[in-house]
């Protein structure tokens, strides 16, 4: 069968304008010079012409491809094709985007005024104005410039594949205003994906944690190859980039070439108007019609380049339609015989002097400026340059597990239009159910345990394990309705980069790459570097770094605790204001008359004053201790100061008296440690963590001071990291609170619910992380995982297994669950008191016998007796009393 079939319904393809009036038995020459890798651009090239010629109908002219193939784009083989083709008499030409020979073209279409339509970007028309030239590729570049201020990025990284690149480069700096800075992080010309990928994995190694926008100008075919190296590298950060494609090639390869690798972020262009009339006219009457062309490829899908293509020769064979229906005769002296004359000479000499133009070639070109028609890629309309106008473009967005979707439309009259976005999950292979999917853990207290079995009982399968990790195995496995089979991880790690590995990762992580498991259910925190080769769903239990400590024997309080209460600073200001009242008071009654008293004594009248410095102070003390006094002030200014005491008293017991309960009845927990701060400050107690963990790696790539700190003092001293949780736990119980390890929190939280309970955790969390079930990339599995974590979350079944396997299994319940405040007090909170009085007791003992001891002497001295007689004489008087009023009266 040939190429080409009769096509009898072109009547809904290309309606034209015009009136069959007469007919040309000449085809007409169009001419067409293609490079050796433009073949599928060629095939759309003769597919126009050919369905014009079978549209009969409408059509008032046959045209003839007239086509030169050429190795290279080299200028001289450029121009002697194109001599060629003049010679023959074309009547136009076209050409895709050649880029060093495209000024060739422009000159030589100049010269001989021949129209010309061509692909190449307006960008390369700064030199010299093509006057009879159409061009078919619009002019977006200010779409660029919008695209990168609607990311508000401030720096890029612009990856060049040709001098076209680098153009649009300059004309996108000479149009950003100064309002808005953009700097050039790095420019590179690339020369193949390789050379690309090298320098991007260069910037991603220099610097791992910022994010990089890229912008790319290159053709498909490299695009998608930077794109593909880019998700199979697993050291290359897939969130921390984004890449702007300049080109128009987001129709030609994604959605269904690279999302089987994993996708990025993607932004890009797209002109093809797939979902208008003319372009599903013209897929409807291809497939009828049975047509085979290299333009179209396995998949029934049209590249930009081709579309451009049958576009621009539309647009010719239109303006040779519309001319001829205007004037039909005007081409009827130009065919002789078979051949094409110009001017009376058969063609185009280009060596003939002097030169003659082509006659009618203002004439096509300015029909070709004003075509106004719909094409494959829009509205065909033009401007008197030749530059399309009334286009719009699509802006289109590719994420993470996403499919392609038009996010913007971009005019050349306005700026970006946003329209509501509705991302599309990548299509899911549909779940194997008759599948017994393998899920890789690891054995760590609660999450995975070996159950023990009862005796005579053989445990096997999954029934050899518990905890909780084994019962979200369970429920996932219930919901999603699949089988599973647990296994241990056989090198005993979560996962670390191993450049000795065969998939460059050990542990569970390793084992997901190389595909030896489906899925891996245990505690494992969600990090970029993992997410980069494997996929995590959301997490299942949300966590940070926390500090372990041994805990310190808890201190009873002293037999002089009830001074806690109030600070020592306190404490000497009472007496100090105890002292101070007693001597005001005593200042203020000396001077007040109403102070002083007449009596009448047995020595005859007297004047007396209660308040002598020592009744003062017994005043002071009597309102202190919340007692009465014999003695009261009587005057104004004595009560003034009495009243001001008994105030401060007043708040002093009260505030006393409220805090001392609580000192005294309290068992207090003196911790050493309190935060990172404490650990940081400080060298007498080491702190290590589990070595290559993600706490580890924490601190390795923190920037914080604190936890700078914290990693140099651990790298000096090797010694603290350990190989497993078990060896730090058991390094803070023995190390006598001279070891704090830095563990995660939830098993922070276990061990220290488990016995001997001499473990607990000070300070807050760290950081803030997760675990997530681990898929490998591209898992079907995933999807269904996240929503299941989801619904399992938020119907609460998560927290009741946490409860489960935390604190309803808690080992410390008996021991700890006394009261922070007790109902009665011991004999060693209080004995300080007891203490006092004796004391007390023991002083006025001691005062009243050296009382005792100089009234004694004083009388033996007074009545010359022995020191023996007066003290015996004394204590009949102390005992007895009687002589006591005779011995005073004798005074």
């Amino acid at each position: 069968m040939s190429v080409y079939k009769l096509f009898g319904t072109w009547l809904y393809l290309f309606p034209s304008l015009l009136l069959k009036v007469s007919a040309i038995p000449e085809r007409i020459p169009i001419g067409g010079i293609f490079p050796v890798g433009y073949a599928p651009i060629q095939d759309a090239f003769e597919l126009a012409i050919h369905l014009h010629n079978m549209n009969e109908a409408t059509s008032r002219f046959k045209a003839e491809p007239i086509v030169r193939t050429i190795d290279n784009d080299d200028p001289f083989q450029v121009t002697s094709n194109l001599c060629l083709q003049l010679n023959q008499g074309i009547f136009a030409i076209v050409v895709p985007t050649m880029d060093a020979s495209f000024q060739t073209i422009v000159s030589y279409s100049n010269t001989f005024q021949m129209p010309f339509i061509h692909l190449a970007s307006p960008t390369m028309n700064t030199s010299k104005k093509p006057i009879y030239g159409i061009s078919l590729r619009p002019n977006y570049l200010p779409a660029i410039i919008d695209i990168i201020k609607f990311y508000n990025w401030k720096d890029i990284i612009y990856l060049y594949l040709n001098d076209d690149g680098l153009s649009k480069l300059q004309q996108i700096l000479s149009l950003i205003n100064d309002e808005y800075t953009l700097e050039l992080r790095a420019v590179k010309r690339i020369h193949n994906a390789t050379d690309a990928h090298a320098f991007l994995a260069s910037i991603e190694m220099a610097d791992p944690e910022s994010r990089k926008y890229v912008v790319l100008d290159c053709d498909a075919v490299t695009a998608k190859d930077i794109i593909v190296n880019h998700v199979r590298d697993i050291y290359m950060g897939r969130r921390n980039f984004h890449f702007l494609l300049t080109n128009l090639v987001m129709d030609d390869f994604f959605n269904k070439h690279v999302l089987e690798f994993g996708a990025v972020n993607i932004t890009g262009f797209r002109i093809l108007q797939t979902y208008n009339d003319e372009y599903k006219r013209f897929f409807q009457s291809i497939k009828l019609l049975g047509l085979v062309n290299r333009s179209i490829d396995e998949e029934g899908s049209l590249s930009v380049e081709s579309a451009l293509m049958l576009d621009g020769t539309r647009v010719i064979l239109d303006a040779l339609n519309r001319l001829l229906r205007k004037k039909p005769d005007i081409f009827r002296n130009n065919f002789r015989r078979g051949q094409v004359y110009n001017n009376g000479t058969r063609g185009i000499d280009c060596k003939m002097q002097p030169l003659i133009p082509w006659e009618h070639g203002k004439e096509i070109a300015r029909y070709m400026q004003k075509t106004n028609m719909t094409g494959l890629t829009g509205n065909l309309s033009f401007d008197e340059n030749g530059f399309r106008t009334n286009f719009h473009i699509d802006i289109v967005r590719m994420t993470i597990n996403s499919v392609m979707t038009k996010i913007a439309d971009w005019t050349p009259s306005g700026s970006v239009t946003l329209i509501p976005t509705k991302h599309q999950r990548i299509p899911q292979d549909h779940l194997s159910l008759n599948k017994t999917y393998v899920v890789t853990s690891i054995l760590e207290e609660p999450y995975l345990m070996m159950r023990k079995a009862e005796k005579g009982i053989v445990l096997q399968g999954n029934e050899r394990f518990e905890g909780y990790c084994k019962d979200l195995a369970d429920l996932i496995s219930e919901k999603i309705g699949i089988n599973y089979t647990m296994k241990i991880v056989r090198d005993k790690k979560y996962g670390g980069i191993d450049p000795k590995s065969e998939a460059g990762w050990n542990g569970m992580v390793g084992e997901l790459i190389r595909k030896e498991a489906d899925m891996a259910i245990a505690p494992l925190t969600i990090t970029s570097a993992r997410e980069r080769v494997i996929d995590f769903t959301k997490p299942f239990m949300s966590l940070g770094i926390s500090i372990m400590i041994k805990k310190p024997a808890k201190k009873n309080p002293g037999i002089f605790s009830f001074m806690n209460p109030l600070s020592q600073e306190i404490w000497m200001c009472i007496i100090l204001s105890y002292i101070g009242v007693s001597v005001v008071l005593f200042l203020v009654s000396r001077f007040s008359p109403h102070e002083w008293r007449y009596e009448e004594t047995l020595t005859g009248p007297s004047v007396t004053n209660d308040f002598s410095l020592y009744n003062s102070l017994w005043f002071s003390l009597g309102a202190i201790m919340q007692q009465s006094c014999d003695v009261c002030p009587r005057s104004i200014s004595g009560r003034i100061v009495g009243g001001a005491w008994w105030f401060f008293t007043l708040i002093v017991i009260s505030s006393y008296t409220a805090n001392l309960a609580a000192f005294l009845t309290v068992e207090r927990m003196v911790t050493p440690i309190n935060s990172a701060d404490d650990l940081a400050k400080q060298t007498e107690v080491e702190y290590g963590a589990l070595r290559d963990s993600s706490t580890q790696e924490f601190f390795k790539r923190s920037k914080i001071a604190v936890y700078v700190r914290m990693w140099e003092f651990m790298t000096q001293r090797p010694n603290v990291f350990v190989d497993t949780y078990s060896e730090g736990i058991r390094r803070v119980r023995e190390s006598k609170g001279k070891y704090a390890f830095l563990i995660e929190s939830t098993q922070n939280d276990y061990v220290n619910e488990r016995q001997p309970c001499d473990t607990m955790k000070v300070g807050r969390n760290l950081d803030a992380k997760g675990y997530g079930v681990a898929t490998p990339l591209g898992s079907p599995l995933r999807v269904r995982l996240n929503l299941e974590i989801l619904a399992l979350k938020e119907n609460g079944d998560l927290t009741k297994l946490e409860n489960k396997w935390w604190y309803d299994r808690s080992e410390c319940k008996s021991k700890d669950s006394k009261e922070s405040s007790q109902s009665e007090l011991t004999l060693g909170n209080v004995a300080g008191c007891f203490y006092i009085l004796i004391g007390g007791l023991l002083l006025a003992m001691l005062v009243a016998f050296v009382e005792f001891y100089w009234q004694s002497k004083t009388e033996a001295n007074r009545k010359k007796i022995s020191l023996y007689q007066a003290m015996k004489t004394n204590v009949k008087i102390s005992i007895t009393g009687a002589p006591y009023f005779e011995r005073m009266l004798n005074k």
